[in-house]
């Protein structure tokens, strides 16, 4: 049992910096906000679940499970509205670009 909540200790330690690079290594706010949002999760889930069996008490683990119950409802929709406002600031920044295009050829 122990050795099984280290190991997924260690799992979630590595995913989360696996994670934390892909947000500084990707190149765009989409591709960085799923390296944060995927691997993060799958990490803290490995964490909280490590967590859960090291721990001889039972009082830790309904706690654990309220975290990641709390991390699957609330990242999606946080990823979700990263992602739109990417979206949204790209479009206004073709527009702007496409604006300044058209000005600087009259």
């Amino acid at each position: 049992m122990n050795l099984l909540a280290t190991l997924l200790l260690i799992a979630g330690a590595v995913l989360l910096v696996l994670a934390a690079w892909g947000v500084i290594a990707l190149p765009d706010a989409l591709a960085r906000q799923h390296a944060a949002t995927k691997a993060g999760t799958l990490a803290l889930v490995l964490v909280c679940l490590g967590a859960a069996l090291a721990m001889p008490e039972g009082e830790w683990a309904w706690r654990l499970g309220l975290i990641v119950v709390f991390l699957w409802v609330t990242l999606p929709l946080a990823s979700h509205l990263l992602a739109r406002a990417a979206v949204r600031e790209s479009v206004e920044q073709r527009a702007q670009a496409a604006r300044a295009e058209v000005r600087s050829t009259r």
